[in-house]
């Protein structure tokens, strides 16, 4: 693993009006040693010169002083996204500590803000977690795709198992007023998907009494395609031409998504939790539907 100091002239990155619930993005590193296969934000290391997404974190050094600066001139608070392309919580913030400062200066500025991560070192910030949730709205959600260590180390080499996401989350439900979450996402076809493994998430999601539960299918863009079918034809043989059928075309995916998002609105009315997701197409026909019958997790 390569780790590099930088200078930032700019923390905070202004997103798209209307595209997403927050309005700017806060990125204390580039890079993120979580080795997701799936990762969508490979694309961002040609800012730096980049290929080696995973190998190669760069850490903001002075990231918190131009926050603060960048806040101090605000006239109206807006939400920011903290860790939209690298997770903040990834392990090299156990020794670089930057995460502290941030929550401190958000907590001075009443900043209401958004994290998802695969770590939970974040309880170690819970007490400024819970500060915060006092003068401000934050919303917290723990990434996890799947209850099968053996898939979860494949697909997520880097991350923490998924039962220590979870008790992160308990965690933060009885001791901050944040809104809490789970990302379930992405859904893999044919590796995450089975009814067992989708069952359980929500099932230990209710247990956990979590706010909600963000259900997305994988989508494959830019670099994060040719990286994430290098890796499953070496650790999901078995899966890989499947899934490299099924991503040939993008309407390929429709059937699917009808059968899948069908027993996501199951779970959701079966676990007691809001609506969160659209399904905005009218698909023709009902192919690709096999991987709901499975009685358990393909390993």
């Amino acid at each position: 693993m390569n780790y590099k100091k930088i200078t930032c002239k700019t923390a905070l990155h202004k997103l798209r009006p209307g595209r997403l619930p927050f309005d700017y993005d806060l990125n204390i590193y580039r890079g993120c040693a979580h080795n997701c296969i799936y990762c969508y934000a490979m694309y961002s290391h040609k800012y730096m010169d980049s290929e080696e997404y995973f190998d190669e974190i760069y850490i903001k050094e002075n990231v918190a002083e131009v926050l603060e600066k960048e806040l101090s001139k605000w006239k109206t608070k807006k939400k920011v996204n903290i860790g939209g392309v690298c997770d903040s919580y990834q392990p090299i913030e156990n020794r670089e500590q930057l995460m502290p400062e941030i929550l401190k200066i958000c907590i001075k500025y009443k900043i209401p803000i958004t994290i998802s991560t695969k770590s939970d070192l974040l309880l170690r910030d819970i007490e400024l977690m819970n500060e915060l949730s006092q003068v401000a709205e934050i919303n917290i959600a723990a990434t996890i795709t799947t209850m099968d260590e053996d898939v979860r180390r494949r697909i997520e080499s880097g991350a923490v198992p998924s039962l220590r996401r979870f008790e992160m989350l308990r965690r933060l439900k009885e001791e901050t007023d944040a809104i809490v979450g789970v990302h379930l996402m992405p859904i893999i076809p044919y590796i995450t998907d089975t009814r067992v493994n989708l069952d359980e998430i929500y099932r230990r999601a209710a247990e956990c009494n979590v706010d909600y539960v963000l259900p997305g299918i994988m989508y494959l863009r830019g670099p994060t395609r040719k990286v994430f079918f290098e890796k499953t034809e070496v650790l999901f043989p078995q899966q890989h031409e499947k899934l490299k059928k099924m991503y040939a075309y993008k309407n390929d995916r429709n059937p699917y998504k009808t059968v899948l998002y069908k027993y996501i609105g199951e779970l959701r009315k079966k676990y007691g939790f809001p609506s969160t997701n659209k399904v905005d197409y009218q698909p023709k026909t009902h192919k690709q539907l096999s991987m709901f019958d499975k009685k358990k997790v393909e390993k």
